[in-house]
């Protein structure tokens, strides 16, 4: 069984650009200042094992703005989600050091929902309600914006028709699912902008995942409990293999595998390190 047995690991897997460049920020920042005084808004990454890692070296996590507040002469690392214009300004007026790792694909969207909503556009985030990241786009629109996540949602938007909209995307949200919502609204008549804001590499994260998902007899995700995008990655990968498992480190894997498993797959979220994913990949590799 050992030789006819293949674990593959999907391309594109663990940290995603943006992720990274957050990460390595909070380091080169950690070496720069010897004296501490590193705060993360938010942790870093969702990602346990890192957050702690780190919170060992002495950065801590602010959860609030009333934390934020409290704070004056300090660094700190606004993490890739990105926040709302109201916390750079509050930064500023209590002279904190903001080190700006907001995730390049999530700056652009600031952008957007800032002029179209200068332009008196009401804007729709499709995504999920309460994450970060799109708190964080809610706060650059200057007219109330409305979170979509569900087909239901896009249904019962009442707006008369010709109303001016701008539609933007969480990064990490389902390319296919972000279409049908679209599709729901334009068919209302509205006068829409569309700005398919999903980044690359979630898209194309999302596609190797389910290619590996439907050739494969057991599927492992890896990621924190959470990561949102390690979620959707579980739930596509879940609709394409029913052995799928959704592990955060290798400690939480209890596998069992037939005699009859061929093909093992193996993705994980954008803010799983390497190394972990390195450790799961050896031991199903070498275990069975």
């Amino acid at each position: 069984m050992g030789i006819k047995m293949k674990v593959v690991l999907a391309k594109t897997s663990g940290f995603c650009f943006g992720v990274k460049r957050a990460v390595d920020m909070v380091y080169e920042q950690l070496e720069k200042s010897k004296a501490g005084g590193i705060y993360t808004y938010g942790p870093i990454i969702h990602n346990e094992e890192v957050v702690s890692d780190l919170e060992k070296k002495g950065v801590k996590v602010i959860n609030s703005k009333e934390e934020l507040a409290s704070l004056e002469n300090v660094s700190v690392v606004i993490r890739s989600h990105g926040v709302s214009k109201d916390i750079y300004e509050l930064m500023e007026s209590n002279g904190i050091n903001c080190i700006d790792a907001t995730c390049p694909f999530v700056k652009r969207i600031h952008g957007i929902v800032e002029k179209e909503s200068e332009n008196g556009r009401r804007i729709v985030i499709i995504g999920n309600d309460g994450h970060p990241e799109v708190e964080g786009i809610k706060g650059w629109s200057k007219t109330p914006a409305i979170v979509v996540e569900d087909a239901r949602t896009a249904e019962n938007f009442n707006e008369k028709t010709g109303e001016k909209l701008c539609i933007v995307s969480q990064t990490t949200f389902n390319y296919k699912k972000f279409q049908d919502l679209v599709e729901i609204f334009e068919k209302k008549g509205y006068d829409i902008i569309v700005a398919n804001t999903i980044c690359n590499a979630t898209e194309e994260r999302q596609r190797e995942a389910l290619e590996l998902a439907a050739a494969a007899d057991v599927m492992i995700v890896i990621g924190g409990t959470h990561s949102s995008n390690t979620r959707k990655l579980y739930e596509l990968c879940k609709s394409r293999c029913a052995s799928t498992y959704y592990i955060q480190t290798l400690a939480d894997l209890k596998l069992d595998l037939p005699n009859s498993v061929e093909l093992v797959g193996i993705t994980a979220g954008a803010s799983t390190p390497n190394k972990i994913i390195e450790e799961v990949q050896n031991y199903v590799r070498f275990n069975f």
